[in-house]
C-alpha cells in the first residue's frame, strides 16, 4: 500500500549533478516517458496519461544551478543522472495516482498537466494487438507500486533487489508487497516495448467535433441571453413569444440510430453464396460464436460511430474511419485468442472491432478499403494476430486453407483447420523484425482453383499473381512458384502500404558473363486498394542465390503494369572470376538498350552486358519495337 504523502528516503549511496541529469534526460526521454505513462493510473485516460507523463518527465530535472543529489545504487551500473531522474520521474507518476483528500493541497502530478497542451486534437500510443490489450487491462487491475514494480522488472531489467530500493527511495511503504502483486501477471515483458506504450510515437485524432461546435454555440448563446434578459426588463408583458418552428436542441437522426441497432444489422444467408452472381463480401453469411450477443455487437457499432479516448484507431491508407451510413453487414463475431471480435461491411470497407475478453474499457477498431473486391480479394479477412501468428477468415466458398512457405518452393503445404470458416493459426511475416528466412502465405482453394495471400500487416491479405502485366494467373504451379521463391522476402516492403494485390512477372533471362550461369530478371508490383502509391521492384536472381537482389524500384510509375507492360532495368555484378559488369535487361519489346554515365555502353535487342567497375552508375534507355523510348527504372 502507498502512503498518501510520497516520502524522500534514497539510500545516500551516489550522487547526481544537474548536468549529469540533465544530459540523462535528453538522452533517455523517449524511454523515461515510456516509464511515467506505464505507471500512470490508466483511468486518467490514454490521451492525459500521454501529456502528464511527457510534463512528468520534463519537470524531473533537480531544483537550483549547483544541485546535488543523492540516490540509491544499484546493482546493475546505470548512471547516476539517469538512475536520478528515473526516481523523479516514478515518485511523480505514483503520486499522479494518489486520491485528492480535501484536507490536503493536492500535488502539482495529481493536477491536469499545464505544459505540454494540445488543442483540438486527441494524442494516444499507436495501436498494439490483442495480447497488449489484454497487458493493458490487467496493468491497470494493479496498484501503482505494482505498476511500477512490473516495469522496473519488465523495461528497465532490474533485479527484485534493486526494485526494492527504488521503490523504498519513492517512498512506497512495502516493496516488497508491491513485487508480490506484480507476480500475479505473466511476465510478457517484451510487450513493454512495443507501439502501443510508446507516448513518443503518437497518433492524432479530433475532439468531439460536434460537442466542440455544441459547447461554442452554447457559450454564444449564453452571451446572447445574458444582453436579452437585461433588454427584456425593459419590454412591457410577458416579451417574446415561443420557439414557433424552431427543432428542439437536439433532434435525433432515424438513420444514424439505425446503424448503432444490433436488431438492424445485415444477415445473409448460409446458402446464399451459391446463387449469387458475384462472389464478395455482400454473400458471406454471419459467423462465430457470438453472432447473437447483442451486447457485443451494440458495444462494436457504437465504437464504430464514435470511438472515445481510448480506443485504437487504425486504417489502410485512403481509408475513412468514419461512422457507417447505415445498418452494416455482419460477417463475424466471435472469441480470438485472448479478445472478442467483430467484423462488418458497409459495402466499402471491412472493419474489425477488438475488445479483451476480460474488460471493455479498451478496444481497438480497424479498418481497411474493400470496394470492389470479389474471387480471391474476397476470399479471407483477418481474424486476429497473436504470438507471430495470424488467423483467418475464410469465405464461405473456400473449400480447403493451408499454409505454405513462398520462399521454399518444393517444401509443400500444410493443411489447416477451418471451423465454421476460421482458420488455425499460421505463422505471419507481418510483424517480422529478424532476417528474412522464410514468407509463409495463405493457401485457399475453391471450385476454381488455388490462390495465395499474403499477410502485409493489415485487415485484407494481398493477393499473389505471377505472369505478364493484363495477362496474370494464380500462383498455383510449380513454375509460378519457384518464379516467386528467391523474392519472397521483398514482401517486406509493402507492408502497411494499403496493398491490394502483388505480380511478379519474370521479363527476361540473361546469360552471366565469364561462364557464370544464367541470371532471371522479375518484376513485381504492388497495387493498393486507393489506386495511388503503387510500387514497382526491378529484382535479379543468379543460378545457387536463395534471395533476389532489388536493382531498381519506383513508386507511382505505370512501369511493370497493364497500363505499360514494359520494364527496364539494370545491376553492376561481380563474377566468380572477380570483374565488375554492368547487365541490364528490358521486357519483350525491348530492341535496343543505351547506358551512359559511368559505364557507356549499347546493344540491340533487350540485353546488355557491359565491362564496368564498382560504384558505377549508369543511366538506361531503350527503344521499344514501336519506336518509342523508355528509361530505367528507378
Amino acid at each position: 500500500m502507498q502512503s498518501q504523502d510520497v516520502a524522500q528516503h534514497p539510500s545516500p549511496t551516489l550522487s547526481a549533478s544537474l548536468e549529469q541529469a540533465e544530459a540523462a534526460l535528453v538522452e533517455h526521454y523517449p524511454r523515461l516517458v515510456r516509464i511515467a505513462y506505464l505507471v500512470l493510473p490508466p483511468s486518467l485516460g490514454r490521451g492525459r496519461r500521454v501529456l502528464t507523463a511527457h510534463a512528468l518527465t520534463q519537470r524531473a530535472l533537480p531544483r537550483g544551478r549547483s544541485s546535488t543529489t543523492v540516490i540509491p545504487a544499484q546493482s546493475k551500473g546505470a548512471d547516476a543522472g539517469y538512475s536520478y531522474v528515473r526516481l523523479q520521474v516514478l515518485r511523480t507518476a505514483l503520486e499522479a495516482g494518489l486520491p485528492l483528500t480535501p484536507r490536503a493541497w493536492p500535488k502539482r502530478s495529481q493536477l491536469p498537466p499545464l505544459l505540454p497542451q494540445v488543442w483540438g486534437l486527441r494524442l494516444f500510443p499507436r495501436s498494439g494487438g490483442a495480447d497488449e490489450l489484454v497487458l493493458d487491462q490487467r496493468l491497470s487491475a494493479l496498484s501503482g507500486p505494482a505498476r511500477a514494480a512490473y516495469v522496473l522488472r519488465g523495461l528497465e531489467k532490474l533485479p527484485d533487489p534493486d526494485v526494492r530500493k527504488v521503490l523504498s527511495a519513492v517512498g512506497v511503504d512495502d516493496p516488497t508487497a508491491a513485487l508480490r502483486e506484480a507476480d500475479e501477471i505473466d511476465a510478457q515483458y517484451a510487450l513493454l516495448e512495443s507501439a502501443e506504450f510508446d507516448p513518443c510515437s503518437l497518433q492524432a485524432r479530433p475532439t468531439d467535433l460536434r460537442r466542440r461546435r455544441q459547447h461554442t454555440k452554447a457559450a454564444l448563446a449564453a452571451a446572447a441571453a445574458l444582453a436579452v434578459c437585461g433588454a427584456l426588463f425593459a419590454l412591457p408583458g410577458d416579451g417574446w413569444g415561443p420557439d414557433g418552428a424552431a427543432a428542439p436542441p437536439y433532434a435525433r437522426n432515424a438513420a444514424a440510430e439505425a446503424a448503432l441497432d444490433p436488431g438492424r444489422l445485415t444477415r445473409v444467408s448460409s446458402t446464399a453464396w451459391r446463387t449469387a452472381t458475384r462472389r464478395d463480401f455482400s454473400v458471406w453469411p454471419a459467423r462465430g460464436a457470438l453472432a447473437d450477443d447483442s451486447a457485443l455487437l451494440r458495444r462494436a457499432l457504437a465504437v464504430w460511430a464514435r470511438p472515445g479516448g481510448s480506443v485504437s484507431v487504425a486504417a489502410t491508407p485512403g481509408t475513412q474511419s468514419g461512422g457507417p451510413a447505415g445498418p452494416p453487414q455482419l460477417l463475424y463475431a466471435g472469441d480470438v485468442d485472448n479478445a472478442r471480435v467483430v467484423i462488418l461491411y458497409d459495402g466499402l470497407r471491412v472493419a474489425r472491432y477488438a475488445e479483451a475478453k476480460d474488460g471493455t474499457g479498451r478496444a481497438a477498431l480497424d479498418f481497411a478499403r474493400a470496394d470492389g473486391a470479389t474471387g480471391a480479394e474476397a476470399s479471407a479477412v483477418v481474424l486476429g494476430r497473436s504470438d507471430g501468428n495470424v488467423r483467418y477468415l475464410v469465405a464461405p466458398w473456400v473449400r480447403k486453407a493451408a499454409e505454405r512457405d513462398l520462399a521454399k518452393p518444393g517444401a509443400g503445404s500444410m493443411a489447416l483447420t477451418v471451423t465454421k470458416g476460421a482458420t488455425s493459426p499460421l505463422a505471419s511475416p507481418a510483424t517480422r523484425t529478424s532476417a528474412c528466412t522464410s514468407w509463409n502465405v495463405l493457401q485457399v482453394t475453391d471450385a476454381s482453383g488455388t490462390r495465395l495471400l499474403s499477410d502485409l500487416g493489415e485487415l485484407l491479405p494481398a493477393r499473389l499473381s505471377t505472369g505478364r502485366p493484363g495477362k496474370t494467373r494464380e500462383v498455383s504451379g510449380s513454375e509460378a512458384l519457384r518464379t516467386w521463391a528467391p523474392f519472397a522476402c521483398s514482401l517486406a516492403d509493402a507492408r502497411g502500404l494499403g496493398v491490394r494485390s502483388v505480380n511478379a512477372w519474370k521479363y527476361a533471362s540473361q546469360p552471366l558473363p565469364d561462364r557464370s550461369g544464367s541470371g532471371t530478371w522479375v518484376c513485381t508490383r504492388a497495387e493498393t486498394w486507393r489506386g495511388e502509391g503503387s510500387r514497382v521492384f526491378a529484382q535479379f536472381g543468379t543460378p545457387g542465390g536463395t534471395y533476389g537482389a532489388v536493382a531498381a524500384k519506383a513508386a507511382d510509375v505505370p512501369a511493370c503494369g497493364p497500363r505499360d507492360p514494359h520494364v527496364l532495368a539494370g545491376v553492376l555484378w561481380k563474377s566468380a572470376g572477380g570483374h565488375w559488369y554492368l547487365l541490364a535487361a528490358g521486357s519483350k519489346n525491348t530492341t535496343s538498350i543505351t547506358a551512359t554515365g559511368g559505364v557507356t555502353a549499347s546493344a540491340t535487342g533487350r540485353l546488355l552486358e557491359a565491362r564496368g567497375r564498382q560504384g558505377a552508375r549508369a543511366e538506361l534507355k531503350g527503344t521499344l519495337t514501336n519506336g518509342r523510348t523508355i528509361n530505367g527504372l528507378g
